[in-house]
């Protein structure tokens, strides 16, 4: 960042507009930090929030990583000059849900992923330098490179979706969705002991992602039923990760897995799906909802990148500065862009 320029940060202005405006709240207060931004990705949450300006405000641009050059008091775990990427803090210990025991559900934790924490910060890593809970602020292992950390938030999703199922080793998987959210699923299912693993996607260039990342069952939607018979001599699929957030196909997806099999949601449809009841019920189905990660998450994924079990790199696929913002949101929601991670720099 130039030292002759006031710290900028983005933000929706309205739907479809997005301003750059002059940040002087760059002192960290207790338990905080500031953070020099180094890349922030951009992920569907972002264009759905430019499209509407519905999203907090620490949430348009939450895929950040950054270098720490500030702390504020009472804060420990991280120093200046450390490299450090966006996540949430350990379970609080004193919410509800900590109280009752179900910690991976912390009430605190749950609302740092969502932007609306007490403290939340005033804007997100669209930006030169970002004030933020030091809580959020998780340490980058010295194995990842800048590229992999900007891309851990995304990792840590799917990792936390993947832990959840608790796929049963050599289970026959389907993956709905190439994007970059069904690619790193992928991967993570496998790293976890699936056998048979079957992805579905209607754009070639993404099919041809999935397959370079060595799977080997990257089919068309068109083809999946057809090959899922083929695979599991008409049995269906033992879990099943639904990550296109397409509403339509919420039953069609159900309709996949075995009786007694799991369906796992990742995808987030901004309308309402329509399902069979009976069908789950006579089935016996379990469907699992997965919606951001916990603090442990994060160590995980990274401990799995940092060992070559996880290639997030491989999907960073443009880099953009700030000014560029408004033009890449446009391409992205054209449906017609060839990008699968768009990482945006602010140095540049």
């Amino acid at each position: 960042m130039s030292t002759t320029t006031a710290p900028r940060y983005v933000r929706v202005a309205e739907p479809g507009v997005i301003e750059t405006n002059d940040d002087s709240d760059t002192t960290p207060g207790p338990g905080e930090v500031i953070v020099d931004i180094g890349y922030c990705g951009i992920c569907a949450t972002d264009t759905h929030g430019y499209q509407s300006a519905g999203l907090p405000p620490a949430v348009f641009g939450h895929e950040w990583m950054g270098t720490v050059s500030a702390v504020g008091e009472g804060v420990s775990h991280v120093t200046i000059g450390q490299r450090v990427v966006a996540g949430v803090g350990p379970a609080c210990g004193v919410c509800a849900q900590c109280w009752a025991g179900h910690a991976d559900h912390c009430d605190l934790a749950f609302a740092e992923a969502n932007g609306i924490s007490p403290g939340a910060a005033a804007h997100g890593g669209f930006a030169d330098r970002l004030r933020v809970s030091a809580r959020r602020a998780i340490p980058v292992p010295d194995a990842l490179s800048d590229v992999e950390a900007a891309l851990m938030e995304p990792a840590t999703v799917t990792y936390h979706a993947v832990r959840r199922a608790r796929i049963p080793l050599g289970a026959n998987v389907v993956v709905q969705g190439a994007g970059p959210i069904g690619l790193l699923t992928a991967q993570h299912a496998r790293a976890a002991g699936a056998g048979r693993i079957l992805v579905s996607e209607p754009s070639q260039a993404r099919r041809d992602a999935a397959t370079a990342l060595g799977f080997t069952d990257v089919v068309d939607p068109s083809a999946l039923k057809q090959r899922l018979d083929d695979v599991t001599s008409g049995l269906g699929a033992d879990v099943v990760f639904e990550c296109s957030g397409v509403a339509s196909l919420f039953q069609p997806s159900a309709e996949l897995v075995r009786r007694g099999g799991t369906l796992a949601l990742l995808g987030y449809p901004g309308t309402d799906s329509s399902v069979s009841y009976g069908d789950w019920q006579s089935r016996e189905l379990t469907v699992i909802g997965s919606l951001a990660y916990t603090h442990s998450d994060f160590l995980g994924a990274m401990t799995l990148v940092a060992e070559g079990r996880i290639d997030v790199a491989s999907m960073h696929s443009g880099t953009i500065g700030l000014g560029e913002l408004e033009s890449m949101f446009a391409e992205l929601d054209s449906g017609r862009s060839s990008h699968t991670k768009v990482l945006v720099d602010p140095r540049r």
